[in-house]
């Protein structure tokens, strides 16, 4: 079968009809409309012959829908079954289409051979604005092809890839194109295989892409590590608007995650969690990121593990923050109470366009149960609390000293007496002092209580401290996570500012955080102490004396009055107190320029620390005692020679 090429069937200019020469002033905007309509109707027919001809080439039928509406701007071909033979018959036709804009071709089995005929198709066709291909098996290998599309097209705004198996991997096609391309607003990649790595790469899409408006990453598997990326790369993205993550499973992790991110992000209006696993703890770690939001409009969080405590969480950080702008949150699954219901009434006054969707009134907050005390505990503080022994409280019913009652007798004991006990516990008492049902009860048991209740209570509170300690290393462990996923897709000459504004700060120099290297001097001249506005204005700048060699002093030309680095030297000379200093520490009087450089006279080589410093001062005295009485000697010695002579 002979192959048909793009070239050969493209539309040509010499194909075209002319359109007709002007005639007359008064027909001339009539005859236009009439060679618009020709022209128009000359197109539609050069089209579907050409469709025609390549579905016969290629051995497909003809899809008669196509070839009926080429005259509409949007082309609706979904679950018509055309295959990859079918998709190259439709490509070759759209070659030289210049009307229709969106092309919807979702469950056509097209697989990773027909996208790649439309990748050829849309390098000539730059008409097309919205491309459905969802659910239609292209894999690995057609994504591939898409991500040529969005490199290659300039027309694409809107792409939908849903239901197409595509796997971790395949998501670094998309964030390597989606780093030049910014003209694509909407991405649906839903309905795919997404995890850890594929959510590491979409957290580069979010960081690095400036054009993305829409994405839709819901039914992946976005859990975990794929979360706590994703939430990274939407801490720093400032374009997208609609993100839907529902059906990913993000767990409370996903949403400690997320709670950091819109702290930061300032761009985010609609945010999907539906179904993601999320419980009031979640809730309550999303709520602490709402506090510092100010853009996001809306909130689902329908089908999580909410109870009416996480519902409360939501409208109360909605009535505490006045600059929330939450109009919008679904809790639709949520059972509420009157409560609930009251807060929003008043919530809704102070933000009158909130619209809380909820399950309905007749929920509860679920509370544990109260907790029995040990009814041995109870008769062992009742004994201390009197300074009783058990033989003084049970001496009337226990007259031969046995510590054995029978068990109406200590039933009626214990109900008469003042012992806070109730029925159950009584019972309980019983059972646990006569397991063996012998109708006696052996009550020598309650001496030993006391050691036990102790070494209980101090398993249980171990138990509790571990459970603290390990929620507590969870939590840390995620941020951190998060924090080396927002270094890795942050540039590094770029700053994050920290949520709630600067803050002045007296006490000490600000903390600064990703600051780019060329500023490093102002920040060093703005917070050391050692340079004051006087020295910095000087038009001479000198530098420190080594060896004795004159000083150098640059022009005094204004291009020169740049300041270099500080000496940092540890043995750099110290002016003398009340003179000037310049920024390195020298002195720049006037007196010091005109002075003589000699050893003695330099005032910097007398400030300079001794060698011998390490020594002690006594051992110094010593040594000069000793020669000034050796010096005394000698001259003595001269003066009695002179003498003998």
């Amino acid at each position: 079968m002979s192959m048909l090429s793009f070239e050969s069937l493209c539309l040509k200019e010499d194909d075209c009809p002319s359109p007709t020469e002007q005639q007359g002033t008064e027909d001339e905007f009539d005859t236009d409309l009439e060679s618009d309509e020709k022209e128009e109707s000359n197109n539609k027919t050069y089209i579907s012959e050409v469709y025609l001809e390549a579905c016969r080439l290629v051995g497909v039928v003809p899809v008669s829908y196509f070839i009926r509406n080429l005259d509409s701007t949007t082309m609706t071909l979904n679950h018509h079954g055309l295959g990859p033979l079918g998709c190259k018959a439709l490509a070759i036709a759209l070659v030289a289409d210049m009307n229709i804009d969106t092309l919807e071709l979702a469950d056509n089995h097209i697989q990773a051979e027909g996208a790649k005929y439309l990748v050829e198709m849309l390098r000539a066709n730059f008409t097309l604005q919205h491309l459905d291909l969802s659910n239609n098996y292209l894999q690995s290998e057609g994504a591939e092809y898409m991500a040529k599309v969005l490199l290659d097209n300039i027309s694409i705004k809107s792409m939908k890839l849903s239901g197409n198996g595509f796997s971790d991997d395949d998501a670094k096609y998309f964030a390597d194109a989606l780093l030049t391309n910014s003209r694509i607003k909407e991405l649906d990649l839903s309905h795919n295989e997404f995890c850890g790595k594929g959510g590491e790469h979409l957290g580069q899409l979010l960081a690095n892409n400036e054009g993305l408006e829409v994405l839709d990453l819901s039914w992946n598997h976005l859990r975990m590590k794929g979360a706590v990326a994703m939430c990274a790369g939407l801490k720093v993205n400032m374009m997208l608007k609609h993100l839907d993550l529902s059906w990913n499973g993000f767990g409370n992790e996903g949403a400690l995650a997320m709670g950091e991110a819109l702290k930061f992000n300032n761009t985010l209006v609609h945010l999907n969690l539906n179904n993601n696993r999320l419980t009031n703890e979640g809730v309550g770690m999303l709520c602490r990121g709402l506090e510092f939001n100010d853009t996001l409009r809306v909130l689902l969080l329908a089908y999580n593990s909410l109870t009416v405590e996480g519902a409360l969480a939501l409208v109360n950080v909605v009535k505490n923050t006045p600059r929330t702008a939450l109009e919008e949150i679904n809790i639709c699954n949520v059972l509420v109470t009157e409560t609930f219901v009251h807060l929003l009434e008043v919530t809704c006054q102070e933000h009158p366009g909130l619209d809380v969707q909820y399950g309905g009134v007749g929920g509860f907050i679920a509370k544990k149960p109260p907790k029995r005390v040990d009814p041995m505990k109870v008769i062992q503080d009742y004994l201390d609390q009197r300074k009783l022994r058990l033989w003084d409280f049970f001496r009337n019913i226990d007259k031969d000293g046995t510590m054995r009652v029978p068990v109406a007798d200590f039933r009626k004991a214990v109900q008469q007496s003042s012992i806070p006990l109730d029925r159950y516990q009584i019972e309980e008492l019983i059972q646990r002092l006569d397991r063996d049902r012998t109708g006696m009860v052996d009550y020598r048991g309650l001496a030993d209580t006391r050691k036990q209740m102790m070494r209980d209570h101090r398993r249980q509170l171990r138990k509790v401290e571990s459970r603290q300690k390990k929620e507590k290393q969870k939590s840390d462990r995620i941020l951190k996570t998060f924090q080396s996923a927002v270094d890795a897709v942050t540039p590094r000459s770029s700053m994050v500012i920290s949520p709630g504004g600067p803050r002045d700060d007296s006490s000490g120099p600000q903390p600064f955080s990703a600051t780019p290297l060329s500023s490093w001097h102002h920040i060093v001249m703005s917070n050391s102490s050692r340079y004051s506005v006087s020295n910095l204005s000087n038009e001479h700048v000198h530098l420190p004396m080594l060896g004795g060699t004159t000083p150098y002093r640059p022009t005094s030309s204004p291009g020169m009055r740049s300041y270099s680095q500080p000496n940092l030297l540890d043995d750099s000379p110290r002016s003398a107190p009340g003179k000037s200093v310049s920024a390195q520490g020298i002195r720049s009087d006037s007196e010091f320029g005109h002075s003589k450089l000699s050893p003695t006279a330099n005032h910097l080589t007398r400030s300079r620390p001794a060698l011998d410093a390490k020594q002690p001062v006594v051992i110094k005295a010593k040594t000069k005692k000793v020669k000034k009485k050796k010096t005394t000697k000698r001259v003595d010695k001269d003066l009695k020679n002179q003498n003998v002579k």
